[in-house]
């Protein structure tokens, strides 16, 4: 186990903490989405932010997970990345 995992572990441990991971994992789930769209692009952050026309600040929050995007933000990414953006609604657990 990495250093950076076995932080991860030990933070998530705490049922606080974990309660407050979970309430994030969707943002979370949705910037790696966007990073893989990215790279496998083969666009640096810099780049994507010129085709959008905005800036390279602006690529770094969207994939950061911290902020959701909206759906026009989305298709505009996925248009710029050369990807298709799907929604989805799944039943809940």
């Amino acid at each position: 186990m990495t250093e950076l995992a076995a932080l991860k572990a030990r933070i998530l441990a705490n049922p606080e903490a974990r309660a407050d991971y979970d309430v994030q994992a969707p943002e979370f789930e949705l910037a790696r989405e966007l990073i893989t769209a990215r790279t496998r692009a083969g666009l640096t952050q810099s780049e994507l932010a010129e085709r959008m026309q905005t800036t390279q600040s602006t690529i770094a929050r969207l994939e950061s997970g911290r902020t959701m995007p909206s759906m026009r933000t989305l298709a505009r990414y996925a248009e710029a990345t050369g990807s298709r953006a799907v929604v989805r609604l799944e039943r809940a657990a």
